[in-house]
């Protein structure tokens, strides 16, 4: 079973930046492919981005230029470095651990993390 975990949510101004990170708890699952989703009440959770075992990465066209995940094998850690932050990204963020793209489709696995809120507003 694997969990994975964010952290670096919070409260920022338009046109600031986070940090998010995701990474397994426990020390027994080495991190492969990764997604991150995002969620509002009343909204089907979105894909963000994807980043794949060899380090190919995928962005929704929404945050395209503004985001970028990067992992860091020697800490078992992805992270989603967010600039430009506008109040339409507020949301609560997920990391899904595993997946793959198939189909010309992400498909998640079911190792979800609990979520870590971004709130964009001045």
């Amino acid at each position: 079973q694997v969990q994975p975990v964010e952290s670096g949510g919070g409260l920022v101004q338009p046109g600031g930046s986070l940090t998010l990170s995701c990474a397994p708890s426990g020390s027994s699952y080495s991190i492969n492919a990764m997604g991150w989703y995002r969620g509002t009440p009343g909204k089907e959770r979105e894909l963000v981005a994807t980043i794949t075992l060899h380090g190919n990465t995928w962005y929704a066209g929404s945050v395209k230029g503004r985001f970028t995940l990067i992992r860091d094998n020697t800490k078992n850690s992805v992270y989603l470095l967010m600039n430009s932050l506008k109040p339409e990204d507020t949301a609560v963020y997920y990391c899904n651990a595993g997946g793959k793209w198939s189909d010309g489709k992400w498909w998640p696995t079911a190792f979800w993390g609990p979520g870590t809120q971004v709130t964009v507003s001045s």
